[in-house]
């Protein structure tokens, strides 16, 4: 056996002995079929044991009135995960009351888990798309967040890695010759985490998308799941907002 085989192999035994989830934040207002899509493509790329759905509170860039209730985003995601057994549908940010008033920051949620997690050889990624990464500089603590945890940052493919190397700062990179990942690879190595890029979604429904439609009273079949569209049915949410 080859050096290579035998290192290939090893790391196919780490993968299976280790816990894999990742933590997928979002408003989620409403969760949508391009966020299930996702989803199932990094549980298949990572070999992800769970992907937690967490719906934000009260996301800090944008004001509660133009969302629907948290109790409401909660509910679709937990109808959405309610078919997928690795799917959890998550009140990480909920607040201690879960009521969903509170301002939540992805660095706390991040911290809480490791915590939560710490000592169950667990490998920790948290999940996001390209275009919320590409804004990662305005979230609180952006720099000790990406030391946090591996990140998978969904993306249409062809998308250009180096937009996503461009708005992290250098000091936050690895070294020339100690980078941890194949050359070559849609991957960019940190001094500490590794963001994996995963360009294999082409899903183009948007939550803006979906809101628009029902504002308008045209239909959203197909673009959630039917338990989220009989829910927002029952609910009349997202019309004449």
């Amino acid at each position: 056996m080859s050096a290579a085989s035998a290192h290939r192999q090893a790391a196919s035994r780490g993968h299976e002995r280790e816990r894999r989830i990742a933590l997928f934040g979002g408003t989620f207002d409403p969760i949508h079929t391009g966020h299930l899509a996702v989803a199932r493509a990094a549980a298949r790329r990572f070999q992800l044991h769970q992907i937690h759905f967490i719906p934000t509170a009260r996301p800090p860039h944008k004001h509660g009135g133009a969302m629907a209730p948290f109790a409401d985003r909660y509910a679709m995601v937990a109808l959405a995960c309610a078919d997928h057994p690795s799917f959890i549908a998550s009140l990480a940010e909920s607040g201690g009351d879960h009521s969903g008033r509170e301002v939540s920051f992805s660095v706390d949620t991040v911290r809480r888990m490791r915590k939560k997690l710490r000592g169950t050889g667990t490998h920790l990624f948290f999940l996001m798309g390209a275009d919320s990464f590409l804004q990662i500089q305005t979230w609180k603590d952006y720099e000790t967040f990406l030391g946090l945890c591996d990140f998978i940052v969904a993306s249409r493919p062809g998308f250009g890695v180096e937009a996503l190397r461009g708005v992290i700062p250098a000091k936050l990179l690895a070294p020339l010759g100690a980078a941890r990942t194949a050359p070559g690879s849609r991957a960019i190595a940190l001094r500490s985490t590794t963001i994996f890029v995963l360009d294999s979604v082409s899903s183009h429904v948007s939550a803006t998308e979906v809101r628009g439609r029902l504002d308008r009273g045209q239909p959203i079949h197909g673009l959630v799941p039917p338990r989220v569209e009989e829910y927002i049915t029952k609910q009349a949410l997202y019309r004449c907002r």
